[in-house]
């Protein structure tokens, strides 16, 4: 399990959400095509028409199925690095929670960032400059990695009056995995960015969901190059 697998950037999904009338506006490159969803309602209370969201093979309530494989639930040796990246990062972050059977994970830190430990189901949470942050989650979950990205991606943008949301295949060795982007805002004045980095672990135990969300006011100078390295490959260390 600890061969780099590279992710396949040629199929995204793109949702894009305005509320209160919700719009889904979907495209798919390749692999599963991804249902436009449009759900409208009138303040007329005698006069309210709702089109619900239909569900095509390989996606859950619209959430595209990319870079989801198979889980192994082989058993794993206390201690094992399950997936490292190709090279170590000069500095990085060991994100761990209090859950003892929970993964450890490495992240890599841009120059300039600095770093803390968290609480509860964060692992680590870093700031750069210009309002840039990220957290890493590490969090046990009972849903498949479809639904669990699925779930993932709806509170992303659940709270925001106006949002956009990108998926892309992620794949970490041989475990699943997406890479989200988007944008969230109330107001124009309030818009901020995010790429967040999903993977789904079993650790021996149970699964996990471990995420690296990466934010920032949008159009911030630095933000692209500092997510990419921050949302790229990851250690895994079964504890």
């Amino acid at each position: 399990m600890t061969g780099i697998r590279g992710a396949a950037a040629a199929a995204a999904a793109t949702v894009c959400l305005v509320a209160p009338l919700l719009v889904g506006c979907n495209k798919s490159s390749e692999g599963t095509p991804v249902p436009d969803d449009v759900a409208t309602s009138t303040t007329d209370a005698t006069e309210t028409a709702t089109a619900g969201p239909t569900t095509d093979p390989g996606t859950v309530s619209g959430h595209p199925d990319f870079g989801v494989v198979p889980t192994s639930t082989t058993p794993i040796p206390a201690g094992t690095v399950t997936c490292a990246p190709g090279e170590r990062p000069p500095v990085a972050v060991v994100a761990k929670v209090a859950d003892s059977m929970a993964p450890v994970i490495t992240v890599a830190v841009p120059d300039g960032w600095s770093m803390q430990g968290g609480s509860g189901d964060i692992g680590a949470q870093l700031s750069g400059p210009d309002g840039m942050s990220a957290t890493v989650t590490i969090m046990a979950t009972t849903l498949d990695p479809q639904a669990a990205f699925a779930e993932y991606a709806d509170a992303l943008t659940a709270d925001a009056a106006v949002s956009s949301l990108s998926v892309l295949p992620a794949e970490l060795c041989d475990y699943s995995g997406q890479k989200l982007l988007g944008a969230v805002s109330n107001t124009p004045e309030d818009a901020t960015e995010f790429v967040d980095r999903v993977v789904h672990v079993w650790t021996d135990s149970r699964n996990y969901l471990v995420s690296v969300h990466t934010e920032a006011p949008t159009g911030t100078n630095g933000f692209d190059p500092a997510a990419t390295q921050l949302t790229a490959d990851f250690e895994v260390r079964i504890p």
